[in-house]
């Protein structure tokens, strides 16, 4: 085992998996997130009508390794499939969604797989680290309030490209490649109805100049509650554009659109919630599985390393987590 623990920025799925790889390997290792919890954007919100997913709204598999996980994270309970009446939208039009690839969501929450991937490791939460540095054998972290963390034998930063590129300033080389990702914003609307909508529809892919999705919160499995409560999502040239507007303005428009779009009346609803991911999705997938300067201990991996879908994060993260045990 390492004499120093290894730090872990970030505690989404890519972060997680890297944790929970160095641990099963015999590594110790210490998290970091600036967050109150777990999960990145696939923590819930809490809210009056329970949890609410504004982020990651269901994932897929593709790779046999990450297929393989997930099933056995069904096994732990971690997670459920859904299956939506899924619609698709077009020039104001409804049609059922000829789509039929299984989706996974967590189980009852979204943040119900980081949590349980999470377990007993040592986390720091509420901590915004702010610089990584490396002094003659171990690595420094310093936070927003100026606080220092370490020592520590290497750092894994598994954060959005923006802030990753700012914490690998010591590794010239990757900080350049993870300041090329252009990130895309995303606005997310939830809103809570004391009366269930009149619909069948439970998820929808929309083509539209604002919104880009509609789901059903209470069609997923585990989530229950007084509110029939929905959740929207700007589409990603929408968001850019307005990045900055004011929550309700985003509610009133995103709200419009969706009354415009389902086949029902839409009253007024209880309760709205808007939250603003600066750094939703990358804007291109890529190819780099994880960056990795060995020589130095330092290390990044994200969605943004590969497709930008949580499978991309879960196998970037597998991937920094490898090359990391190769190089000690």
């Amino acid at each position: 085992m390492s004499k120093a623990p290894i730090a872990i920025i970030g505690t989404g799925i890519a972060g997680l998996s890297a944790a929970r790889t160095l641990h099963e390997a015999g590594q110790a290792v210490h998290l970091f997130d600036k967050s109150r919890g777990s999960g990145g954007r696939m923590a819930s919100k809490r809210s009056d009508a329970g949890s609410l997913d504004l982020g990651a709204q269901y994932f897929t598999t593709r790779d046999r390794r990450f297929s393989e996980t997930v099933r056995q994270w069904q096994t732990q309970g971690w997670v459920d499939q859904w299956s939506p009446n899924l619609f698709q939208a077009s020039e104001g039009q409804l049609r059922p969604s000829a789509d039929e690839q299984l989706r996974w969501v967590g189980a009852p929450t979204m943040s119900a797989i980081t949590r349980g991937l999470l377990g007993e490791l040592p986390v720091t939460f509420n901590c915004r680290i702010t610089e990584v540095f490396r002094g003659e054998r171990f690595w420094t972290l310093v936070d927003a309030n100026g606080a220092s963390h370490g020592p520590f034998s290497q750092v894994v930063i598994a954060a959005p490209a923006p802030q990753a590129a700012a914490l690998l300033s010591a590794a010239p080389k990757l900080a350049a490649v993870a300041a090329s990702v252009a990130m895309e914003p995303t606005w997310a609307v939830a809103l809570g109805f004391a009366t269930p909508l009149d619909t069948t529809l439970e998820a929808c892919f929309v083509q539209d100049d604002a919104l880009d999705w509609v789901a059903r919160n209470r069609s997923k499995p585990g989530r229950d509650g007084d509110f029939d409560t929905w959740v929207l999502h700007g589409t990603s040239h929408w968001s850019r554009q307005h990045v900055d507007l004011p929550k309700e303005a985003v509610t009133e428009r995103l709200l419009g659109a969706f009354a415009e779009l389902i086949d029902c009346v839409v009253p007024a609803p209880e309760f709205t919630v808007a939250h603003r991911w600066l750094y939703a999705r990358p804007a291109q997938g890529h190819e780099w599985n994880a960056l990795a300067d060995g020589g130095l201990g330092l290390y990044a991996c994200g969605d943004w390393c590969l497709s930008g879908r949580v499978e991309g994060a879960w196998l970037s993260g597998q991937e920094a987590a490898r090359r990391l045990l190769e190089n000690l």
